[in-house]
């Protein structure tokens, strides 16, 4: 096996023998930029450290799941001192109430909440809680938002104008997909009475950063309404992240159902889905729609979410908002100085790049198909240069930039120092 002076490259040599591509989720084999994933060894406050002992200002924070930093000390509290009673029941606790309750009270629309494990257990749940809420077998997608890997929602679709949908996977049949139908995104498809729900990302946040063009969302919820379809959010990356009420509180757009993951858990496994108790009541054991699961609410996961959740008041948000649009307008500045073509966008605390345009006015994607114009070369490059300097990007050209709140201004100017130099290089090399 390894021992103690064992390097990333012979973990992932171990690794690669008895995981799959070495990794449990395939965007951590560094695939599409190259090298030796780095195996993080510990994390503190906005940095990961490696086997090696290099340390990185990490901007990846489990992709949006940490919001307060690493180790937080008030979380890893509360997680040890759940830790010692009990790490699973399969029985209800108190936290499970509060966690609801916290949700459903920040939330619009939100009046009752089932817990789950995952982000794609909740969307998928959701999918099927719409299905059988309105008896009707149809689901609308957008082309490049991702909702989990739940057999209907692996779908791709051509551009330009909705089609039916088409496997993304081996593994998922024809027949699994026959009922998703995909539309291009910032485009409001025409629904008909065998649409049970139209799923979004109300902030596209899985092909890069791609923000809803200004009435979409809310002309979404109109057309909706009038074709008795059900509205979902998937606020997995968005939920608590752009604030306490997500994409629909700063949209003012009130969806059917929303899903939740990520800063929910305080960075520990979880997921939950919410809707007014009319829907929600169609949910197993009040209902005939049926979800379980043996570690749903885990008292470890209620417990570290909790804890962020007291810490993300107001002032935090405000403060998490203006270090985001200081690293995307550093980012911006860095990178035109540098002579690296790239497109910064932001939306509120969430960050995005897009390699290939040095003129926002030029390029600034507004679907799928325009996100995929990024440079992936460009952006593979650029991201082996910021890791061997010290900083850590996701190695996938499609992940959104995480800022923290223990990203301070001093560590923020650290980076893009960092990146300064890392984007000259890269630009050079072109």
């Amino acid at each position: 096996m390894t021992g103690p002076n064992t390097t990333n490259a012979e973990l992932f040599e171990a690794a690669r023998r008895v995981i799959p591509g070495g990794v449990n989720s395939p965007v951590r084999a560094f695939g599409s930029v190259g090298g030796t994933p780095y195996f993080v060894e510990r994390a503190e406050g906005p940095y990961v450290f490696d086997v090696e002992g290099r340390r990185y200002l990490d901007f990846v924070q489990s992709y949006g799941a940490i919001i307060l930093g690493h180790a937080h000390p008030v979380v890893t509290e509360a997680v040890a001192k759940a830790a010692a009673d009990g790490t699973s029941y399969g029985a209800p606790t108190e936290r499970e109430v509060a966690l609801a309750e916290r949700i459903a009270s920040a939330a619009p629309g939100v009046e009752q909440v089932r817990l789950v494990s995952s982000g794609t257990e909740a969307t998928m749940t959701a999918v099927r809680l719409a299905r059988g809420f309105t008896g009707r077998p149809q689901i609308v997608k957008f082309a490049g938002c991702y909702h989990g890997h739940a057999d209907a929602l692996l779908a791709a679709g051509g551009s330009g104008v909705a089609t039916l949908g088409l496997s993304g996977s081996a593994g998922v049949p024809p027949s699994a997909v026959a009922d998703t139908v995909v539309a291009p995104y910032n485009v409001v498809p025409e629904l008909d009475d065998q649409v049970a729900a139209v799923v979004v990302e109300p902030v596209a946040a899985n092909m890069g950063l791609v923000p809803p063009a200004p009435g979409f969302l809310e002309s979404l919820s109109e057309a909706c309404d009038a074709a008795g379809a059900l509205l979902i959010f998937d606020e997995v990356i968005t939920g608590f992240r752009l604030g306490p009420g997500g994409a629909a509180e700063r949209f003012d757009v009130t969806p059917d159902i929303s899903c939740f993951g990520k800063v929910i858990g305080g960075g520990l496994p979880i997921g939950a889905l919410g809707a007014r108790s009319e829907i929600m009541e169609t949910l197993a054991p009040t209902g005939p729609v049926y979800q379980a699961g043996t570690l749903s609410g885990n008292p470890l996961a209620t417990a570290a979410g909790l804890a962020a959740l007291d810490l993300l008041t107001p002032d935090a948000y405000g403060e998490l908002e203006a270090r985001a649009g200081q690293f995307a307008d550093g980012l911006r500045g860095v990178l035109a100085t540098a002579g690296f073509d790239a497109v910064v966008t932001q939306v509120g605390t969430l960050v995005g790049l897009y390699c290939g345009s040095s003129s926002e006015a030029d390029w600034v994607p507004v679907d799928y198909d325009g996100a995929r114009s990024t440079d992936e070369q460009a952006y593979a490059r650029f991201h082996a240069e910021l890791l061997s300097r010290g900083v850590a990007f996701a190695p996938g050209a499609y992940e959104v930039i995480f800022v923290s709140l223990a990203h301070t201004p001093d560590t923020i100017d650290e980076a893009l120092s960092a990146i300064a130099a890392a984007a000259s290089t890269a630009a050079t090399a072109s």
